[in-house]
């Protein structure tokens, strides 16, 4: 049973994000994402449908992935890994981007906060990828920096999941808590196997 139940939730502000690259097929330590200002997502979906026919008798929407957007100011190194900038082949320091740019796949973490209620919600996309490739934009009459637009998609995970969430006073498990920003997995978020 969670330790509270949590009624209300109104999100505020969205701290602490974090993306765990996959390398080599090997899920990394999260790395701080960066300061992120919006994310929305929605979702991608398609119509199952049954005939008597050609009058539709039933019909339900299955969600196929989730289409995410993300503006926030991001660390090079970040950047670099999401949209698939590469060094190889070039001396130190110089790096590309070209047909064979593909950004790593991740997970992608982030806190949002309810500050009227002092409440945090965990929210993962346990696995995503770059989806719509570098873009770069600059206007050199603003007064406060770009936030750089990032689009991605996360699809179904091992489990069939696109998204998760945890209100941390619900949480029994402190570690996953500790966690979720680093090491965020199935295994860290599944209930036990019962005998």
């Amino acid at each position: 049973m969670p330790k509270q139940t949590i009624t209300e939730f109104d999100s505020w502000s969205i701290v602490n994000s974090s993306i765990q690259f996959i390398k080599s097929g090997t899920q990394q330590p999260g790395e701080k994402f960066g300061s992120v200002g919006t994310i929305s997502f929605e979702p991608e979906t398609s119509t199952l449908q049954k005939k008597e026919g050609r009058v539709v008798t039933k019909e339900k929407i299955v969600t196929t992935k989730l289409n995410v957007s993300v503006s926030a100011h991001i660390p090079v190194t970040v950047a670099r890994d999401f949209f698939g900038l590469t060094n190889d082949g070039l001396k130190p320091g110089i790096y590309s981007y070209g047909e064979g740019s593909l950004g790593r796949d991740f997970v992608w973490t982030a806190d949002v906060v309810d500050v009227f209620e002092e409440v945090t919600k965990l929210i993962a996309f346990p696995k995503a990828s770059n989806s719509a490739g570098l873009t770069l934009s600059i206007d050199a009459t603003q007064e406060e920096l770009a936030l750089l637009e990032l689009t991605f998609s996360a699809v179904a995970d091992s489990a069939g999941q696109f998204y998760y969430e945890a209100l941390v006073p619900e949480l029994e498990d402190p570690t996953i808590a500790d966690k979720w920003h680093t090491e965020f997995n199935r295994t860290l978020i599944a209930a036990p196997d019962t005998p």
